[in-house]
């Protein structure tokens, strides 16, 4: 189970998701920011791609609601710049000149919709409120990973050999003539790892180092 400070911050996080709305229309981002506020979310608004990856750390939930066509960097750009920086926000694309090679493009990239202007309010309200979920769920999956390699930090290398072929449904015994230590060593080592890591059983351990990513 996560720790209560694990929980605090995850909680903290969750609270402060923000939508971020970029733009190089001034009217078009006022706009979008005062229907997006109705949610009850902050929003944030940008003129350019450029300016909001100066600005803003994009590894928390949130959504990006972006125009497609802007100068410097496009919305795909500015896209791609994020899914290549490991972002946790989910993008909604807007645009007034749609095409369907881009929309593939954006789609294929993960964004959560691409929607053409003029704008229908509820769509759009309903894509980010889906966004925001989308991008929270994202971020707890990545916390959860963090936190169970974290515990698994915790384990010493012959800890690490020992938990891997307990998962590979050795005994103890067989371990222990497999890696030339006693019996009760191994037993050491195996009460070691099921403490270590918070785990009450051998289908616990599996369930936490599939999880973690490490089987």
């Amino acid at each position: 189970m996560p720790s209560d400070t694990s929980r605090a911050a995850a909680d903290r996080i969750v609270a402060n998701r923000v939508v971020y709305v970029v733009d190089d229309d001034p009217a078009m981002r006022h706009s979008l920011a005062w229907l997006i506020g109705s949610l009850g979310v902050p929003v944030e608004s940008f003129g350019s791609g450029e300016e909001f990856i100066r600005a803003v750390r994009p590894d928390h939930p949130g959504c990006l609601v972006t125009d497609v066509r802007m100068p410097g960097m496009s919305g795909l750009e500015l896209q791609d710049t994020l899914a290549r920086a490991g972002s946790l926000l989910a993008v909604v694309v807007i645009t007034g000149h749609a095409d369907v090679p881009m929309a593939v493009r954006a789609l294929r990239a993960g964004a959560v919709d691409f929607i053409e202007k003029p704008l229908n309010d509820q769509m759009l309200l309903d894509r980010v409120h889906e966004a925001l979920e989308s991008s929270h769920r994202a971020w707890a999956v990545r916390a959860r990973k963090e936190e169970l390699r974290a515990r698994l930090a915790r384990l010493t290398p012959r800890e690490r050999q020992v938990a891997d072929l307990v998962v590979a449904g050795k005994l103890n015994k067989v371990i222990a003539a497999e890696i030339n230590l006693s019996l009760k060593t191994v037993e050491v080592h195996r009460h070691n790892v099921m403490e270590k890591l918070e785990v009450a059983s051998v289908a616990d351990l599996t369930r936490l180092l599939i999880e973690a990513g490490s089987q």
